[in-house]
């Protein structure tokens, strides 16, 4: 188990005019991640958007991923059952992915006993040693409980959570690494006991957020202040679009092809992302600095 896990990007899949994924687009990103630095990239998480991918669309990206990226490949895993996040998983272990992200069953509310009986389930499907990382998603799965999520990596069959919330005591008791995945909450989890982050963040600009993780490791206190306020300035605009529409248009400016998004936006919306990416033109070169 790695003592610091840094920035895991969490990436966006480059889709292509019918829908399905651009393989050329995808691996242009991986490429340009790669060169910014960070220490892993997490394809099919929810800012990939996965539910909207065939189970061999997945496969077939994370196998070319991990063979043309110089950073360790995760796969997230989520699926509708149980049968099929297994399958992933072990295509994902074939393919030479280090680890799986793999979050609650998608769609239908789940109660904790299922929860637990399905990872559980799950991590008797791997093989012994495989990095099988919980990933609580609340926003767009069942959430999983504090008591239940503690319960399932006593067990030591898990690498460890990923986690948007913050709870300090929760991590200073924790048998394995915890990760954050809440861009906003970097600075706040990385002191509380964070391992890393998951950072959809990091794939519109991942210079920043290597650089705001390198200066916390460095206790370099200006150059955090300075980097997690670039950071916040750009987060501001999040919540105004669905996810993870802004990432992708933030991408787009910077020459990397995400494909159009999930669903139409009003006119209204359509005018304020045009806001936004005329800001993010003229914001984006002092982040480079």
């Amino acid at each position: 188990m790695r003592d610091e896990v840094g920035v895991i990007v969490a990436a966006l899949t480059p889709r292509g005019k019918k829908g399905d994924v651009d393989f050329g687009a995808a691996f242009e990103m991986i490429d340009h991640l790669c060169k910014a630095g960070v220490r892993g990239i997490a394809l099919f998480t929810a800012t990939g958007e996965y539910p909207a991918y065939t189970v061999d669309e997945r496969t077939r990206l994370v196998y070319l991923a991990a063979k043309r990226s110089r950073v360790p490949v995760f796969a997230g895993v989520g699926a509708i059952s149980l049968d099929d996040s297994v399958t992933l998983a072990r295509e994902a272990q074939h393919a030479g992915a280090a680890g799986v992200f793999l979050p609650p069953p998608h769609f239908f509310p789940y109660p904790q006993e299922e929860l637990s009986e399905f990872y559980l389930q799950f991590a008797a499907h791997m093989r012994k040693g495989s990095e099988i990382w919980i990933a609580n998603t609340p926003t767009v799965t069942s959430p999983i409980a504090l008591e239940t999520a503690r319960s399932l990596l006593e067990t030591g069959k898990f690498a460890g959570i990923e986690d948007p919330g913050v709870n300090a005591p929760f991590v200073a008791d924790l048998p394995v690494a915890y990760l954050t995945s809440d861009d906003a909450l970097l600075v706040l989890a990385r002191r509380s006991g964070a391992r890393g982050v998951v950072s959809a963040a990091a794939c519109a600009v991942p210079e920043l957020v290597v650089k705001l993780d390198c200066a916390l490791a460095a206790g370099d206190e200006a150059a955090v202040l300075r980097r997690e306020a670039q950071l916040r300035e750009f987060l501001a605009w999040a919540g105004e679009f669905p996810h993870p529409l802004l990432v992708k248009t933030a991408a787009g400016v910077r020459g990397m092809k995400s494909g159009a998004p999930a669903i139409p936006l009003s006119a209204a919306r359509q005018r304020r992302l045009d806001e936004f990416r005329r800001w993010f033109e003229t914001w984006l070169p002092s982040v480079k600095q």
